[in-house]
């Protein structure tokens, strides 16, 4: 009988501990990481970001909106989609990441032939010194602490499927039997959206699945130059260590514990059922460019995204900038458009902007 290791998660309901009192144990464990005042904690969790902040910034060149959306999803407890052309230092960009952080890290290079237990593991015959055979669980490279998984939308249904049980229950399921993945456990999955060929198109649920998609734009002049310069020479070396797996936990639950300000959840359920064409708030003009709005999972990640924001941040209570900060990360693959959209040139995050831009100015 095959045995796995469990990992208790306070926000997994199907993850919880055996007893009460291990629940309450784990929570001092990680308390006692912080400081006990949250305030002083916050403190703690700007400074570790601006550390975070400065190592990457030896490596990775113009892009400090993609890293804070990167840091909002690690302490939010989320999963991210990187979309972007070829080029643009995408995977550099979560191979550093990892490098800075004391966890487990795998890179998985989806293509169309990977099968799922290419990714989850798999059973294998094995031969014990006195000659009995005994199957024996390999684990595949989804047992890692982050996961990058490059060009996400080359893998086949079954193979998303195994995906979409690990990012949504922190498991995988081989031969009918279910083995925990270890905590915490990061998705950042990258994508390009110009080569269409060969590649299946992410199912919606899966995407539901990210808190963020992050679009990565070309740089700037002036980076780019600053790239042109600094990748032609010395290799650069390795990155220092900035976060470990129990600190970056014990963050994790900080962030569930910074307020939110009544209104600020008002306006985030006001703007997510507005993307739902057929809901009497949404405005005429969005009814023939969206075809399906955003779900509730939408309403959780723009307040915990807001909360993470605002912590990195140094604000002991969420604010109506650090929801409109996030709000198009999250809800870009949440919106549905029409053809009538395609065909005047509009796209999801433009929806999302000139709703946020209306519902502010109407408040």
């Amino acid at each position: 009988m095959h045995k796995t290791a469990t990992h208790s998660d306070p926000q997994d309901p199907n993850n919880e501990p055996a007893t009460a009192e291990e629940a309450s144990s784990t929570r001092d464990e990680r308390s006692a990481i912080l400081p006990a005042d949250d305030v002083d904690a916050i403190s703690q969790l700007q400074a570790d970001y601006q550390r975070l902040k400065g190592e990457l910034g030896k490596i990775i060149v113009g892009q400090d909106t993609v890293t804070e959306q990167l840091a909002i999803c690690l302490f939010a407890r989320g999963h991210a989609l990187l979309m972007g052309v070829p080029g643009l230092a995408k995977t550099l960009l979560i191979s550093r990441l990892a490098e800075t952080l004391s966890l487990g890290f795998s890179r998985i290079q989806f293509t169309p032939d990977l099968m799922p237990m290419d990714i989850t593991g798999t059973d294998i015959l094995q031969e014990t010194e006195a000659g009995r055979r005994h199957f024996e669980f390999v684990k595949g490279p989804l047992f890692a602490n982050i996961i990058l998984a490059d060009e996400v939308n080359r893998a086949p249904a079954k193979t998303q499927a195994a995906m979409l049980e690990a990012m949504q229950e922190h498991r995988v399921t081989v031969s009918g039997r279910t083995y925990e993945l270890p905590h915490p456990f990061f998705v950042l999955a990258t994508q390009n959206p110009i080569e269409q060929e060969g590649t299946y198109p992410l199912p919606e649920a899966q995407l539901d699945r990210f808190m963020f998609m992050i679009g990565v734009d070309y740089p700037t002049r002036e980076d780019e130059i600053t790239i042109a310069r600094t990748t032609t020479g010395a290799t650069p070396g390795p990155l220092n260590q900035i976060l470990d797996g129990e600190t970056i936990e014990a963050y994790q639950e900080l962030v569930r514990r910074v307020p939110v300000p009544e209104h600020i959840y008002h306006f985030a359920v006001d703007l997510v059922r507005r993307t739902r064409p057929a809901d009497k708030d949404a405005p005429d003009w969005l009814r023939p460019l969206v075809g399906w709005g955003s779900g509730p999972r939408a309403v959780q990640y723009l307040i915990l995204g807001a909360k993470a924001r605002a912590a990195l941040h140094g604000s002991f209570m969420v604010q109506l900038e650090d929801v409109l900060e996030v709000a198009e990360a999250v809800l870009r693959h949440r919106i549905l458009t029409t053809f009538t959209a395609e065909s005047e040139g509009i796209d999801s995050s433009q929806v999302a902007r000139r709703l946020a831009d209306e519902l502010i100015k109407e408040k």
